[in-house]
């Protein structure tokens, strides 16, 4: 707001005054909620629907590229967002994770792998929103929708006069930060600016340390990193402002 851009916030499915179950909301769901957000903001009489922007972090930053791909967006922020196919993303970050357990965890790797394909072939046969797999309540078919989704498709088809920001942290165990050169190279029209942040954890967050879930309550006691902040405002604030002569008015990005 400091730099003259308004966001548009909602919580989601089950979340705050929202109605809904987030155990039973799909993938696709999360998506048609976000595409509504998108609309609402672009029909806000104060609003210039042809400034409008889309800002998501993790999943939400897959939300954001197929925004980009259907609908009509001025610029474009993927924060902590992959390039691949969902599946592809689960096993990175499986592997990561596990680098950075205990030691006495790190030992039984070839057990807890077993299990864990176990785990991924039985959610893939279920049929349902909610499944309990392992003695857990999971919301299956979020899973089963996000496992088969491509990001490379939506990347692909933003529009090549639509510039978009990628920012990755170094430290983040969940997305693999080399995707970014990959999402530079997916979408078209060389609009694309990266940046792979020292130090920045997936939570948005600076760690020095060694970056594991473990660390994330600790961190979310904590802003979020300033300078990320500030390059997300001045970045939107260049790319949303008004064309040269038209009236003054606040540039409006949503948030998914």
């Amino acid at each position: 707001a400091a730099a003259g851009v308004a966001a548009l916030r909602y919580d989601r499915r089950g979340a705050g005054s929202t109605p809904g179950v987030w155990e039973e909301s799909g993938f696709t769901d999360n998506r048609r909620d976000a595409s509504a957000a998108l609309r609402a903001l672009a029909a806000h009489p104060d609003i210039r629907p042809d400034a409008v922007g889309v800002v998501g972090h993790s999943e939400g930053a897959l939300h954001a590229m197929t925004l980009a791909a259907r609908q009509e967006v001025a610029a474009v922020v993927l924060l902590a967002g992959f390039a691949r196919e969902g599946e592809a993303a689960f096993r990175w970050q499986a592997a990561s994770v596990f680098g950075g357990m205990p030691a006495p965890v790190r030992l039984l790797r070839r057990p807890l792998g077993a299990l864990g394909e176990r785990v991924l072939a039985r959610v893939k046969r279920t049929r349902t929103d909610v499944a309990r797999i392992a003695g857990l309540r999971v919301n299956a078919r979020w899973m089963r929708e996000v496992l088969v989704h491509d990001t490379r498709d939506d990347l692909a088809a933003v529009p090549a006069a639509v510039p978009v920001l990628a920012v990755t942290g170094d430290k983040d165990v969940q997305v693999p930060p080399a995707d970014l050169d990959e999402i530079r190279r997916l979408v078209p029209g060389g609009h694309t600016e990266i940046h792979r942040v020292p130090d920045l954890t997936h939570v948005l967050r600076r760690d020095t340390g060694r970056p594991t879930l473990r660390s994330y309550r600790r961190l979310l006691r904590e802003p979020v990193d300033p300078e990320l902040l500030a390059l997300v405002a001045t970045w939107l604030q260049a790319r949303l402002r008004e064309p040269s002569g038209a009236p003054a008015e606040e540039r409006r990005t949503t948030r998914s």
